[in-house]
């Protein structure tokens, strides 16, 4: 391909509203064309990136014995009623009607549509267990897109779908499922981490996410020193923990007047955080409870939602109805229920609220309170990794993976049945494995990028080769040379680009760095002169002079 041939078109700026490095270089490199707000085109080079990812995709889920379909984008909402997530997915499912005023939505997952053809064409045991899958665009109506395709509306997915008879075959392809996407991601060229996870709104039980390893990850991950154990932190358990301090302290209110905060009451007493106790109070479909941790630690707030269903923060207004102080909130005399974290359960001589404006209590201890035990924090670095082996290290994470084990969630409520050994209908158990195929793209920019640009994954670069002639259109010494290097390049099956522009060398460099293209070949009136080629990789600081009569085999040799 020449660069006159293709559409790049590079910019020197990024956009004001691109945020994080991966959307600033896509649209710099010319990868990728904002059309609206979380909707992008994708651009020739942004195109071969995305279809390389693709490839490599496709071709692991064959090997795995996966077999390829595709659904469609819109989908009846009869199925999605069917299986009870109609009033259930909130308004990230875009919802509309056609012309005979039927009611459909954009498929922001599958479950329901391949469950549907389960059950039309799954009949007997003998046909399980199978895998589905596709690669094909959905839309998540987000309420603040945001990252361009990182976290966009409509993005590219490879989802699928497995069908088994029992647990126990279901636990094989969830296995195999493991090291395929391990495979995926090693070809990627990616430093990843599979960890334990949430299965969130899809349902399920087991579930384990990819993160590709990045400073800008939203999700914080976590990882034992010692052992294998890995999760992200809001899937970290802790366990119920035994005392070892003794209370000393006698209780004794203070004045803290305007101190509502625990970083402000801390600094006012001389403790640290870790010795105070904050409350929080939040509403369930029960009713509302007050929460106590320790003052250092912040609630997870899955956790409070596994264990009570969705809830939220009291407000001002609510908490003033409740008799409570905001700010001077404490565990003493609360006629709410009360759940004491484990970690906060186990502390001697605390400080806490007075639950009486401008006052805290010191040298509290829980002696006669009552109060139920959860585990309701999130984990920090430096705490004793559930296995019991070392301690936790917390990283951020991009999440571009995730695997679930659904079970029969959707195929009990939408009959998907088969005649099973003993000639009973049997529901089948499910599998579902996703990989965010757009949001590869921009987690490889993320986790792979210097002051030029991009550096790509040799796997996925757009081209594998540049070739820039200096002086291209002027001198016809330099053009024959660069077209016959072009030529060889294109019989050896080498992806080259040719930047047969009229533009300073400067230009060219600072575009084919920017693109990430892995390997770089230049040629002037100098190599012309002393038949050399000058090679640079785009990974390393260094220059070479290679014969031009050696150039290809040279090439080769580091593809």
């Amino acid at each position: 391909m020449k660069t006159s041939q293709i559409l790049i078109p590079t910019q020197k700026e990024a956009p004001n509203d691109a945020q994080i490095i991966s959307h600033q270089l896509m649209i710099r490199a010319g990868l990728i064309s904002k059309l609206a707000s979380g909707l992008y085109s994708y651009l020739p080079a942004g195109l071969r990136v995305l279809q390389k990812v693709e490839k490599i995709i496709r071709e692991e889920m064959n090997n795995a014995g996966a077999q390829e379909i595709l659904m469609p984008v819109a989908q009846p909402a009869e199925l999605w009623q069917e299986s009870g997530r109609w009033d259930q997915y909130g308004a990230e499912l875009l919802r509309f009607s056609d012309r005979h005023q039927r009611e459909f939505c954009l498929g922001p997952t599958h479950e329901e549509v391949v469950t549907h053809l389960a059950a039309q064409y799954l009949r007997s045991y003998k046909q399980l267990p199978i895998n589905f899958y596709q690669i094909q665009t959905k839309f998540r109506d987000e309420i603040r897109p945001r990252f361009g395709v990182m976290r966009s509306r409509e993005f590219i997915m490879k989802d699928a779908y497995s069908f088994h008879l029992d647990a126990d075959s279901l636990q094989v392809e969830f296995d195999k499922m493991h090291a395929t996407y391990c495979a995926i991601f090693e070809r990627l060229g990616l430093d990843y981490r599979p960890v334990l996870a949430d299965s969130g709104s899809i349902g399920g039980e087991n579930s384990i996410e990819f993160h590709v390893l990045a400073d800008s990850g939203e999700d914080a991950i976590c990882f034992s020193d010692e052992s294998e154990y890995a999760a992200n932190i809001e899937k970290v358990a802790f366990s119920k923990q035994v005392r070892v301090c003794t209370p000393k302290a006698v209780e004794e209110k203070v004045l803290t007047k305007k101190k509502t905060s625990i970083e402000e009451v801390a600094e006012f007493l001389n403790i640290k955080p870790l010795n105070c106790i904050k409350t929080l109070i939040i509403k369930t479909t029960n009713g509302y409870k007050a929460l106590a941790l320790r003052g250092d630690h912040e609630l997870n707030e899955i956790k409070v939602q596994n264990l009570w269903g969705e809830f939220e923060f009291a407000t001002d207004d609510e908490i003033k109805r409740l008799d409570l102080k905001q700010g001077f909130i404490g565990v003493n005399a609360l006629s709410l229920d009360l759940v004491v974290d484990y970690t906060a359960e186990v502390m001697c001589d605390f400080v806490c609220g007075a639950n009486e404006w401008d006052y805290h209590l010191t040298g509290v201890n829980w002696g006669d309170i009552e109060f139920e035990t959860a585990d309701l924090r999130n984990a920090v670095a430096g705490d004793d990794a559930p296995d019991g082996k070392g301690k936790l290290v917390i990283k951020r994470g991009i999440e571009v993976g995730h695997i679930f084990q659904l079970g029969d969630k959707y195929s009990k409520a939408m009959n998907a049945n088969v005649i099973g050994e003993s000639g009973k209908a049997v529901t089948v158990t499910m599998g579902c494995y996703g990989i965010g195929v757009s949001r590869i793209v921009a987690a490889a920019i993320e986790q792979n990028y210097d002051d030029k640009g991009i550096v790509f994954p040799a796997s996925i670069a757009p081209f594998q080769l540049v070739i820039v002639p200096i002086n291209y259109n002027k001198s016809t010494r330099v053009r024959a040379l660069a077209d016959e290097l072009y030529q060889q390049c294109l019989t050896a099956g080498i992806e080259v680009l040719l930047d047969d522009r009229k533009e300073r060398a400067g230009i060219m460099f600072a575009d084919s760095e920017l693109l990430g293209i892995p390997h770089r070949l230049v040629l002037s009136d100098t190599h012309a002169d002393n038949g050399n080629v000058e090679y640079k990789a785009r990974s390393e600081p260094d220059k070479i002079e290679v014969q031009f009569d050696d150039a290809l085999t040279f090439i080769q040799s580091k593809l």
